[in-house]
Parts: C-alpha cells; sequence; structure tokens
C-alpha cells in the first residue's frame, strides 16, 4: 500500500501563483505516473499535470504553459507550480499516483486541496 500526502492550496487572487506538492509514503520502483487532477462542481475530474517515473510530463490543455510539475531528486515527491491564475482554475485538486506491475495497475489518490483564485 502507499500513501499520497498533499499540501499546498489555499486563497489567491487572479493573477497570483500558487504551489501544490504531492508526497508518496515510500519509494516506487515500478512504473508510475504522478500527477495532479482536479475537480469543479458538476464535473468530472480532469488532468492538470503528470509527470511519469521516467521523466515524462503531461498537461492538461486548460493550463498549458501556465502550470510547471516538477519532481524532487528522490522522486517520492512532486510538485506543481501554478501561475496566472484565473477564477476558473478554482476547484478542489487531487493528487494521484498511478502505480504499473505485471500484476495490473492501481491508482492511489490523495483527500484533495483545495484552491480558490478570487479577488
Amino acid at each position: 500500500q502507499v500513501q499520497v500526502v498533499e499540501s499546498g492550496g489555499g486563497v489567491v487572487q487572479p493573477g497570483g501563483s500558487l504551489r501544490l506538492s504531492c508526497a508518496a509514503s515510500r519509494s516506487i520502483f515500478s512504473f508510475y505516473v504522478m500527477g495532479w487532477y482536479r475537480q469543479l462542481p458538476g464535473k468530472q475530474r480532469e488532468l492538470v499535470a503528470s509527470i511519469t517515473s521516467d521523466g515524462r510530463t503531461n498537461y492538461g490543455d486548460s493550463v498549458e504553459g501556465r502550470f510547471t510539475i516538477s519532481r524532487e531528486n528522490d522522486k517520492r515527491t512532486v510538485h506543481v507550480q501554478m501561475s496566472s491564475l484565473k477564477t476558473e482554475d478554482t476547484a478542489v485538486y487531487y493528487c494521484n499516483l498511478r502505480i504499473t506491475t505485471m500484476r495490473g495497475t492501481d491508482d492511489y489518490w490523495g483527500q484533495g486541496t483545495q484552491v480558490t483564485v478570487s479577488s
């Protein structure tokens, strides 16, 4: 079992910046994708940004160019730096860790952290 622990989030004005962090409870030795999703009220959860165990990154269309995902050298912790925030970025943000082994794929989710962009 793996736990993912989120930190960051809060309230920021439009145009401001925030950083979200997510840490896995142990090192992962299989292929994995780690990143952030967000869910707006009444909508499906959508990708914000992710990074694979071999360093490939992927971004949601609505955040590309404004958000940057990075990873600590321990490869257990990822950060997403959110800049030029807009009111429509307001959502609950969830960390996800997807591990793929020969047995299959397992998803681990954080509890979510609220990001509110408001003047």
